[in-house]
C-alpha cells in the first residue's frame, strides 16, 4: 500500500514537471520582440487590446495576435501623373512624399493599407492642385504648391494616424511645342533686357559726356590739355592711325590768309 502511494506521488510529480516544461515551451515560443523603431498592435480574441512598446512581449497563440508597425519616416514615390493646368496646358508631373505614423492603432484600424492609401491620395490631390493653377504659377511657385499639397494630404491622413512631413515636386514634363514656345519667350525677354541695358548705357554715357564738356568749357586750356593727353596715348601704340578732323571754317580761314599773301 505504501509502495503504491509513492508510485502515485512520482506519477503526479512527473506530470507536473511535464506540464511545466510544456508551459515554459509555450511561453518561450510566444515571446515576440518589438524593436525601438517599431510599435505593435495587440489583439485579444480579435479585439484591439493595446499598443506594444519596444521590448519583449508574450503573445499567446490563439488568444492573442499582433501586427508590427514601422514608425520611421517613409518615402512614397508618387507616380508620374498627366494633368491639365488652368490655362489648358497638358503636362506630366511626379513627386515624392514623406510621412510617418504617429498612432499605430489608427494606421491599422482606420485604413486597410495605409501606404497605398497615402499614395493614391497624393496622386489625386496633386492633379487637383495642378488643375487649379496656370503653367507660369506651376513653374515659378513649385515650393508654394508643394506646401499646399502637403497640408491637404496631411489633413486628410490625420484620422489614419499619419503625419505627412513634406511633399516635393520632382519633375515637370512639358510637350515639345510648349518647350519651344517658352524658349522663344525667354529669348525675346533677354533681347528686350539687352536693348534696355544698352539704351541706359547710352543715356548714362551722354550725361557724362555733357558734364565733361561743360567742365572743360568752364576751364581755359582744359580742352587743349585733353587733346595733348589723347595724342600721348596714341603715340604709345604705333599701330594706331590718327585722323584729325579740321572744321570747314578753319580751312576757309587758312585759304583766306593764303589769298592775302
Amino acid at each position: 500500500m505504501e509502495k503504491g502511494k509513492y508510485i502515485f506521488i512520482y506519477e503526479v510529480f512527473d506530470m507536473i514537471i511535464a506540464l511545466l516544461i510544456v508551459f515554459l515551451g509555450i511561453v518561450l515560443f510566444s515571446i515576440r520582440q518589438i524593436d525601438e523603431f517599431e510599435r505593435g498592435t495587440l489583439f485579444r480574441f480579435g479585439k484591439f487590446a493595446r499598443i506594444l512598446n519596444p521590448g519583449w512581449h508574450v503573445i499567446f497563440p490563439i488568444i492573442h495576435s499582433y501586427r508590427k508597425i514601422d514608425i520611421r519616416t517613409k518615402a512614397v514615390d508618387v507616380p508620374e501623373q498627366e494633368a491639365i493646368t488652368r490655362d489648358n496646358v497638358s503636362i506630366k508631373i511626379n513627386a515624392v512624399l514623406y510621412y510617418k505614423i504617429f498612432d499605430a492603432s489608427k494606421a491599422i484600424l482606420a485604413v486597410q493599407d495605409y501606404n497605398y492609401a497615402v499614395s493614391q491620395l497624393a496622386q489625386t490631390t496633386m492633379r487637383n492642385i495642378v488643375g487649379s493653377v496656370s503653367l507660369d504659377e506651376l513653374l515659378t511657385e513649385r515650393e508654394k504648391l508643394s506646401t499646399e499639397i502637403c497640408n491637404i494630404v496631411d489633413e486628410e491622413t490625420d484620422p489614419w494616424g499619419i503625419k505627412v512631413e513634406n511633399v516635393e515636386l520632382k519633375d515637370i514634363s512639358l510637350p515639345e511645342e510648349m518647350k519651344r514656345v517658352i524658349a522663344k519667350v525667354a529669348e525675346a525677354e533677354r533681347e528686350k533686357q539687352a536693348v534696355i541695358t544698352k539704351a541706359n548705357g547710352e543715356v548714362e554715357a551722354a550725361n557724362n559726356l555733357a558734364m565733361a564738356a561743360s567742365i572743360m568749357n568752364q576751364a581755359p586750356g582744359a580742352l587743349h590739355l585733353r587733346t595733348l593727353s589723347t595724342l600721348n596715348d596714341l603715340s604709345s601704340d604705333q599701330s594706331n592711325t590718327v585722323i584729325f578732323a579740321v572744321p570747314i571754317e578753319g580751312l576757309e580761314a587758312l585759304k583766306g590768309i593764303a589769298n592775302r599773301k
